[in-house]
């Protein structure tokens, strides 16, 4: 199982968002007053949502890329497409649930991008973290490779 590209995808976006979620809390209204567990589980739910981006843009990017192993030399429509999904995601996400369901609002703090005034942190969230996750993931496969081939 931790061979699949997917295992990667995963534990490296879990550990990469999780990380993100806690530095980004003072954009989001309420957070830093909020109660340590409470924080705590709130930023592992959106952890495991990120992950399920993570999850699609990959296997999105896979189709489109007719290869799950894409990632090991990614071709630059590649990558874009891996990130571009995972922005669409966001954007949609921080939309609804920030215009439509009010299940959070964001802090003085974030600065808000248009057209439907997403925050700027989100988005720089699913600008970095895919091309680390990339990374890491073909570094990771690679280093694989050369243990099989010892």
């Amino acid at each position: 199982m931790t061979r699949l590209p997917e295992y990667s995808v995963i534990v490296f976006s879990f550990l990469l968002h999780f990380v993100w979620e806690f530095w980004q809390a003072p954009t989001y209204a309420s957070m830093v007053e909020m109660n340590h567990w409470e924080g705590i589980k709130l930023c592992s739910s959106a952890t495991f949502g990120d992950v399920g981006f993570a999850l699609t843009a990959f296997w999105i990017t896979s189709a489109a890329a007719r290869s799950r192993f894409w990632f090991e030399a990614p071709k630059a429509w590649q990558t874009l497409l891996f990130i571009g999904v995972g922005i669409a995601l966001t954007v949609g996400f921080e939309y609804y649930y920030t215009n439509i369901s009010q299940r959070w609002t964001y802090s003085d703090l974030m600065p808000l991008v248009p057209p439907f005034g997403t925050g700027l942190s989100p988005l720089l969230q699913w600008l970095f973290i895919p091309l680390a996750v990339v990374w890491l993931t073909q570094r990771q496969a690679a280093g694989a490779k050369a243990m099989e081939d010892r």
